[in-house]
């Protein structure tokens, strides 16, 4: 087959591969499944689709249709050729203001396609929780969604035409028919007008009607996905007479890829809501009791109705990003309901909402009524679409699974149909997270099972089997939103009455006769326990050595708590920070969770002593900027800075250190080493010449300007000057002389002591080891174990409420909290979590000064100066970038605009590394270069990482000031 693929690797006008490497990436989705495809395709062009077709029929393979690689029930893993269509067809091609609809390639974003048609007052309804990275072409697949489709319904009711291509290779474009037209399709010679045959043939069937109109879910569910809509389609003419038009698009909506493959969609859009709203966030005590006043809200007509129940809520605890989205929660309340009420004005909204609460009250349901509007309902909602990630955070190896995760009932009949559930799981010993979609009948259940056990994929079995009876019992659809996919086809027969199954198998047998198109998939589906990440048929590695602690996980299950659910996928256009790379690049390679996945498959099938030595996971990791946004942007947390220096450490052990990383990390060994001879080192590096041989030599990029050394350190400028300041607070500060701040920007050291000190602050010093940043981000843990120990051994003893340790750069004050409570020695963590608390940016102290009412703005002069200000991603990742605008307003006529940057692309050393030097000028240009050249000449640039600035300087020759900077400027005298 190698040499096969290797002829279509060269027709291709595209990309193809099918080494080891990219097979792993593509292996998963956001499921529980897991199976090598055979290659891994990013067709340019139709061509290039068709060419894939006819190289499957020919090779009796098949292709698998993939976007964002999110789906929830394993529609986009399998044996044949992953066609990721998400790179290159991502043209918007044509808008008709006036008729209200848009055409788009299948790999447009949902929530990019808004923006696109945000100045045409034009919206695109369905959304679905990953809408920020969700392609048009997989909501079409799976017929998506979302919390708002009581108003919107689902993308099927939006798709006015589907261009795409039959397994024969032949064109088609789906679209509504009248009469006339439709007959004129069924007198085709063409593989097209069989189609429209046999649906006139199966549909006009009465008995096939009387099977259809009885056994599929009740058409009061509006999310019902199970299997193939022909029921849809018998309700159109010339089936039902006075109905609507025909379209075949009702089929290819919720038809996973199986049918044919699409090209374009041209889709309906609507008028941009215009109305006002506000949340109700009411809390209940059970999950039982929201259910019911859910039942009482949909009574006063909400726009959405969202549950949230306690375990969701207990995730976003642990969650940095998600912990400050809490703040309307009161307690621990058993589930809490979302309500968004729209109005003309505000005070009609809130006597609106005023009725749904006391009628809650009077039938006791309720104990917290908070109204949540303005800017704050983004945070409720980003809290809300966060659930599906947030579940992998929990600890270990049993985990809430999606396996009836997506079952939809009448809405009335919820409350019956979730006791019913709960109390088939409590026989089995389980329970449930539920959340989601109260206001349309289905909540995301997902019980708690260990499927790496062969107790808990019985029960993955069994669980699955009985929900499904229990959702036929209620005339149900299994399936609301997610599709059926590889975990629920095999129940279709019994959801729909074998009869009807048949039809559904006649359907894919003429559409698709060689099995091109996503086999295995909604029909003639393999065993839903077989194919699993975790099964009997491979020898998995149960935990693996690492030099970082986990939070009570081994390394290996920090890995797993990545489920694929690919927030990572987002574009610079969503925000945030996660992931710069992917950003720049649009590769699945550069994802957070691509990533994971290669280090989840070689670490856990390794055969090799160590199992971290090899090199596809070097390769993949390679371009992860170690920016520390997943940390708190990826709802599972998981913190692919520590996982790539933990690889890293283990790679060395096994091949050896580069000279070029032993430098780096070992960068203030090396400083020292030239810091006597600091003229002649400075004027070196700066010499066009000789700067560009010795950047060459090193590996480094030659663009790049090497970092000057100072002739005195701020260390010996501190002790050796002669200056008495004046005390009057009572917090003393120990100021932290890390090593880029000590050696290279000694002038803005000066400025932050002279800042503290002016401001009545004692600042002492105290001798140090470097942060160990460097050894931390150049994978040299076990090095950087040993100075995390010294730290904490040197400040446990010296803060206290009184005392801080005080730095400005925030990479190496915030390596306290972030690292080093996970990397000292185990004795030392109680007091490492006590350094952590009282180690500070030094924007953070000022702006904690500030709240106490210890700093005003009087201490400021009243000048006008306006700002805009780039944050470190680590001061991104702790939540700081607020405070350090907070900080920067203080002056009473100084504002502050954040760029709404994540990443500058320097990342520490990653910038200067030649091999990424483009790279890291990409992800400058995402946002942060254009802005700074596009803001008003007067406008101060201010940054408070040394690379930030650095990066700011070289990319668009601007000069960017540290905030202490900026601060001192603004002292009275």
């Amino acid at each position: 087959m190698d040499r096969h693929l290797k002829r279509l690797q060269r027709q291709l006008v595209g990309e193809l591969y099918y080494d080891k490497k990219m097979r792993a990436l593509y292996a998963t989705d956001a499921s529980a499944y897991r199976e090598y495809p055979l290659a891994v395709a990013f067709p340019k062009d139709v061509s290039d689709i068709n060419r894939l077709i006819g190289f499957a029929r020919e090779q009796g393979t098949s292709l698998i249709p993939r976007t964002a690689g999110t789906s929830l029930a394993g529609q986009v893993v399998g044996a044949g050729i992953v066609v990721d269509v998400s790179k290159y067809f991502t043209e918007i091609s044509e808008i008709n203001v006036e008729e209200k609809w848009v055409r788009v390639q299948p790999g447009v974003i949902r929530d990019e396609l808004n923006l696109f048609l945000k100045p045409y007052g034009l919206f695109f309804g369905p959304e679905t929780s990953t809408a920020n990275r969700a392609m048009i072409g997989g909501m079409v697949g799976n017929n998506s969604c979302g919390s708002n489709s009581l108003v919107y319904k689902s993308t099927r009711e939006h798709t006015l035409e589907v261009d795409a291509l039959l397994s024969d290779g032949s064109s088609v474009t789906f679209r509504s028919l009248t009469f006339e037209e439709f007959c004129e399709k069924c007198n085709l010679p063409t593989m097209e007008g069989q189609l429209y045959r046999q649906i006139r043939t199966l549909l006009g069937d009465y008995a096939n009607q009387e099977s259809i109109r009885r056994d599929f879910p009740k058409k009061k569910i509006e999310r019902r996905n199970t299997g193939y809509a022909i029921d849809l389609l018998l309700d159109t003419d010339p089936f039902t007479a006075g109905a609507e038009l025909f379209n075949f698009c009702k089929l290819i909506c919720g038809s996973e890829g199986t049918l044919a493959f699409i090209t374009s969609i041209k889709l309906q859009v609507v008028d941009a809501p215009q109305q006002q709203s506000a949340l109700l966030c009411a809390h209940f005590a059970s999950v039982e009791d929201a259910l019911l006043a859910n039942l009482i809200a949909l009574k006063h007509r909400p726009l959405v109705s969202e549950l949230m129940d306690r375990y969701i809520l207990e995730c976003t605890k642990n969650n940095i990003a998600q912990l400050e989205n809490r703040f309307f929660v009161q307690g621990d309340p058993g589930a809490i309901l979302v309500v968004e009420y729209a109005g003309e004005t505000m005070d009609a909204i809130y006597e609106k909402i005023g009725e749904v609460e006391q009628d809650m009250r009077q039938q006791g349901m309720g104990y917290y009524f908070p109204i949540v509007a303005g800017a704050d309902k983004k945070r409720v909602w980003d809290l809300r679409k966060a659930g599906l990630g947030l579940l992998s955070n929990t600890p270990g190896d049993f985990k809430p699974v999606a396996v009836v995760e997506d079952t939809a009932v009448a809405v009335e009949d919820l409350p019956a149909y979730i006791a019913e559930f709960n109390e088939i799981l409590s026989r089995y010993g389980l329970y449930s997270v539920h959340y989601a979609h109260a206001a349309t009948g289905e909540l995301h259940l997902r019980p708690i099972l260990n499927l790496k056990n062969e107790s808990g994929r019985t029960q993955f079995r069994l669980v699955a089997t009985e929900i499904a009876k229990l959702v036929k019992k209620y005339g149900g659809s299994l399936s609301g939103e997610h599709g059926d996919g590889r975990l629920r086809g095999e129940f279709i027969a019994l959801m729909l009455g074998e009869h009807n199954y048949g039809l559904l198998q006649q359907i894919k047998k003429l559409w698709d006769p060689k099995g091109v198109f996503n086999p295995g998939k909604i029909v003639d589906t393999a065993a839903m326990d077989t194919f699993l990440r975790y099964d009997d048929t491979q020898s998995f590695r149960s935990q693996i050595p690492s030099v970082f602690r986990y939070q009570g996980q081994h390394i290996l299950q920090h890995i797993e708590q990545c489920n694929g659910s690919g927030d990572c996928r987002k574009t610079q256009l969503s925000g945030g920070t996660m992931c710069p790379s992917y950003m720049a690049t649009r590769n699945e390679q550069d994802t957070t969770r691509a990533r994971a996945n290669i280090l989840r498959e070689m670490l856990s099938t390794s055969t090799k002593k160590n199992p971290f030595d090899h090199r596809e996971i070097k390769d993949v990791l390679d371009l992860c900027l170690s920016c520390k946004g997943c940390k708190s942007e990826c709802p599972s947390n998981v913190d692919m800075a520590k996982l790539k220096a933990d690889f890293q450490q283990a790679y060395y052990d096994a091949n050896g250190v580069p000279l070029r990383s032993w430098l780096i990390g070992h960068v203030e060994r090396m400083t020292k080493l030239v810091r006597p001879i600091s003229s002649i080192y400075n004027w070196s590096v700066g010499h066009p010449m000789i700067g560009t041989a010795v950047k060459r030599l090193l590996g480094f990029a030659p663009q790049r300007a090497l970092p000057t050394v100072a002739r005195q350190t701020l260390y010996d400028w501190f002790v050796a000057r002669n200056t008495a300041s004046r005390t009057i607070h009572e917090k003393q500060v120990y100021f932290f002389f890390d090593e880029f701040t000590n050696y290279h920007d000694v002038e803005i050291g000066k400025h932050a002591i002279q800042l503290l000190e002016k401001l009545g602050y004692t600042v002492k010093a105290q001798r140090h080891p470097a942060s160990g940043r460097a050894l931390i981000s150049k994978g040299f843990l076990r090095e950087a174990q040993g100075v995390a120990n010294q730290q904490v051994r040197l400040f446990a003893p010296l803060l206290d409420t009184t005392h801080y340790l005080v730095g400005v750069e925030p990479s190496a004050v915030l390596g306290f909290r972030d690292e080093y409570v996970d990397l000292v020695d185990e004795d030392l963590i109680p007091d490492a979590h006590a350094v952590a608390a009282r180690a500070l940016t030094i924007e953070e102290f000022l702006h904690q000064e500030m709240l106490e009412g210890n700093l005003t703005a009087e201490r400021f002069v009243s000048d006008t100066k306006h700002i805009a200000l780039h944050t470190h991603c680590q001061q991104k990742v702790w939540s700081l970038h607020d405070k350090v605008a907070e900080i920067l307003r203080l002056p009473r006529h100084y504002t502050v605009d954040v760029i709404p940057s994540g990443c500058c692309g320097m990342a520490g050393s990653f910038g200067f590394e030649k091999e990424h030097y483009a790279l890291s000028q990409r992800v400058g240009e995402l946002v942060l270069f254009p802005y700074l050249r596009e803001k008003a000449a007067d406008t101060v640039v201010v940054a408070s990482g040394t690379s930030c600035r650095q990066q700011v300087w070289e990319g668009v020759h601007i000069r960017a000031f540290h905030p202490v900077t900026i601060l001192l400027d603004a002292l009275k005298e």
